[in-house]
């Protein structure tokens, strides 16, 4: 596996947490010089296009069942979702004034366990489709993609990507021909099309592609500027175009070179690895640090200090999280092996 992969996941998940701090930030103090600068919404383009990109290459050629395929999928997203979420529903049960974007609705909470699209309760428009843990919307389109590429494991390798496509494709056209509801809003969003864009990258990859280091530099410096920016300006296009196009440029440059895991980015590394434990817990640090707010400012005297503290704090929970939780029930899962029919994907079509 890239080693720079694990960079970007790092960087993906920093750049929403500065999203969400500055979010807070601006309905803690609204004239706060950061306020204005609104961005990082756009780190999970790049965790999209890196999930295709990593489902394909580390199925390529390989003999795997679709039960084994959706078993690690599924152990390596939900122990920690389903923790998280049961979390946020005792408190926004208990304390629901903890956290602002939840509320406390069964149907809710069961469609959020189930990965289901649903109207998020709290949204006074009744308009947003997200789970109880707002972020973990991202989840309900990666365990949609999980589920059709795991479809198309059965098919060819050689035609695995077109029926890919194809299914996708199809999903897509016949929601955004169906009358509009929560189910063909979702489904009907072009931003999957960016898991479709790893897959492809993913194979470009497999046939050795490699560029010069210089050249590889300047295009990602390049890609994460126009990333920041298209999704600073917030054009009124869809995402696939202005974020999407620059997570697949990043991606496809970032992997065209080989990185040694050198212990000068060991850091880095451990970011990336606890990337999805970050993302996951950073709204309970961001709440928390909401309401001590007023007392840590008089402390600080900069909404700017604040904001890096909340970051500083989110990273170390999102770590903690990660060798405390995610590691030992990974472990723990990875002994358990699905029953053998004897039908995995021979390893010359898989």
């Amino acid at each position: 596996m890239c080693v720079q992969l694990q960079y970007i996941r790092a960087i993906a998940a920093l750049l929403v947490v500065y999203f969400h701090a500055i979010l807070q930030l601006q309905k803690l103090n609204p004239d706060a010089w950061l306020s204005p600068y609104l961005f990082g919404k756009s780190g999970v383009d790049l965790f999209f296009v890196l999930s295709g990109f990593v489902m394909w290459i580390t199925t390529f050629n390989k003999p795997l069942t679709v039960a084994d395929f959706w078993w690690k999928r599924v152990r390596r997203i939900v122990p920690l979702y389903w923790a998280v979420t049961l979390l946020a529903a005792g408190v926004s049960l208990i304390i629901p004034q903890m956290l602002k974007s939840t509320q406390f609705d069964l149907p809710h909470i069961l469609a959020s366990l189930a990965f289901l699209p649903w109207i998020n309760p709290s949204d006074p428009d009744h308009y947003m489709i997200a789970p109880l843990i707002v972020p973990g919307w991202t989840l309900n389109y990666e365990m949609y993609f999980y589920l059709l590429f795991g479809l198309c494991l059965v098919v060819p390798v050689r035609h695995r990507i077109t029926a890919l496509v194809a299914l996708i494709g199809s999903i897509f056209l016949l929601c955004n021909l169906a009358p509009v509801n929560t189910a063909t809003r979702f489904y009907g969003d072009s931003v999957i099309f960016e898991f479709v864009a790893g897959v492809f990258l993913g194979q470009i990859y497999k046939k050795g592609v490699s560029m010069p280091d210089p050249v590889v530099a300047a295009m990602v410096a390049i890609g994460f500027a126009a990333l920041m920016f298209n999704d600073y300006l917030e054009i009124d296009l869809p995402r696939v175009f202005t974020i999407g196009i620059p997570a697949v440029i990043i991606i496809f440059f970032a992997t065209s070179i080989r990185i040694s895991d050198t212990k000068a980015w060991r850091w880095l590394r451990i970011l990336g690895d606890a990337s999805y434990s970050i993302y996951l817990t950073h709204i309970f640090t961001l709440a928390g640090s909401r309401m001590i707010y007023p007392h840590a400012i008089s402390v600080l005297h900069s909404d700017t200090l604040f904001v890096v503290l909340m970051m500083v704090i989110s990273t170390f929970a999102g770590i903690a999280s990660y060798y405390i939780f995610e590691v030992p029930v990974g472990r723990m899962l990875s002994s358990v092996n699905l029953p053998r029919d004897g039908r995995a994907v021979p390893a010359q079509n898989a």
